[in-house]
């Protein structure tokens, strides 16, 4: 199963994605007499995501034929949702990507931080340097979304409590953090610093989550490609980790780490690609930069 969240008339709604597009929760709940929460984050906290998987199954072929949906070229996305409790990111998890900062791949333990809610963003949503950077970098990522409420949780168990994947763009102004490795928060957590979605793609749409291909894309080129295999802490190994770390709950997100950051500058295009997933897509924008309109007004 697929969701997104979907912008309809001002307001974000959770959608089903079918063939033809997205059907909102709420027109299903209405025209099907069923009664799902119609806000992502709620579907996982109050444990409907099972009961929602098995009726869009059971559907699916109604689905796909249905007026109801929005069609995929009317679609605009918002972030899948925005307020997960917790933010998790790993930092240099694929050995290459630490050979760009020429720094040495941690080996024993995953090099995690965390972020705020308030760096989210959504696809097509810009992503601002801020002004106090001058090298700011994008990083294209697969994100983790946990499904169920877990505590100290064995690696092989950790498909268990895991909702599904979505793409991730994570942002750094690595210029502060190479000041000093004390500003890694500071760094990570400027506003529009977080994007995901467009698509959550549940666990049993992926057949193996070490085969798929991970790129980080600038203006339609991709910078660096790797696959989930080659990271030095693979998926379950991460959330087993860190739910001995805090208990992990519904909609909290693991951003498994980059194959490699690109340096984003105004009017670039930034994109997350990984196999079988929608394309995450955001544009960028440099507070320094003055447009021509704000030119024209101040000369």
């Amino acid at each position: 199963m697929r969701l997104a969240t979907i912008q309809i008339n001002g307001k974000e709604q959770t959608a089903v994605i079918t063939k033809n597009g997205a059907i909102p929760i709420e027109s299903i709940n209405k025209n099907y007499n069923q009664n799902f929460e119609i806000n992502f984050l709620n579907i996982l906290s109050n444990g409907q995501l099972e009961d929602l998987k098995l009726w869009v199954e059971t559907n699916s072929q109604e689905l796909d034929a249905s007026e109801l949906a929005v069609k995929n070229n009317e679609l605009k996305y918002s972030p899948l949702y925005r307020h997960p409790r917790k933010i998790w990111g790993i930092g240099l998890n694929y050995v290459e990507h630490a050979s760009d900062l020429s720094e040495k791949a941690p080996n024993t333990e995953p090099a995690s931080f965390m972020k705020p809610d308030t760096s989210i963003i959504g696809p097509d949503d810009t992503i601002s340097i801020p002004l106090q950077s001058e090298r700011t970098t994008a990083e294209a990522e697969l994100g983790i979304i946990i499904g169920k409420e877990c505590k100290n949780v064995a690696e092989e168990d950790a498909p268990s409590v895991v909702a599904g994947f979505t793409t991730i763009i994570d942002m750094t102004a690595e210029d502060i953090l190479q000041r000093n490795p004390r500003y890694l928060t500071r760094s990570k957590s400027f506003d529009s610093f977080f994007s995901f979605g467009p698509q959550f793609v549940s666990t049993d749409e992926v057949e193996n989550v070490l085969e798929l291909n991970v790129s980080t894309v600038i203006n339609g080129k991709i910078h660096r490609k790797n696959t989930v295999a080659n990271m030095t802490f693979r998926p379950w190994d991460l959330v087993s980790f860190h739910s001995k770390v805090m208990t992990l709950l519904p909609g909290d997100i693991i951003s498994t780490g980059t194959p490699g950051a690109v340096v984003i500058r105004n009017g670039d295009i930034v994109e997350c690609h990984i196999d079988g997933f929608e394309p995450l897509v955001n544009p960028v924008k440099d507070l320094k930069v003055k447009s021509k309109t704000e030119e024209q007004q101040f000369a």
